[in-house]
């Protein structure tokens, strides 16, 4: 994929609340905590070290209880890549026809 293509997808998704995600769909989770402090989920590693989605799901959210108390915030990283190769065919499908 060309990166203006991927810069478009990037822009597209800007836009998208992002609170259900498909872990698939996941570079990684950034856990804000009190005191500036962060803690990073590298869903991309995880699955790629062969932890089923269903595993990766479990080992986000024991980390999210384990860090409730302090956390203030969680950032979405995208994996634009494959949002954009799991849609882009059904979107060219369904403007076809126009």
């Amino acid at each position: 994929m060309s990166p203006e293509f991927i810069q478009k997808w990037e822009k597209l998704l800007d836009g998208v609340d992002k609170q259900t995600i498909p872990v698939e769909f996941l570079k990684k989770l950034v856990l804000k905590l009190e005191g500036k402090r962060r803690r990073t989920i590298n869903i991309e590693r995880l699955l790629r070290k062969g932890l089923t989605e269903d595993q990766v799901e479990e080992l986000v959210t024991q980390q999210l209880h384990e860090v409730d108390e302090e956390m203030t915030g969680i950032e979405f990283v995208l994996d634009v890549k494959s949002i954009a190769a799991a849609v882009q065919p059904e979107t060219d499908r369904l403007l076809s026809g126009l």
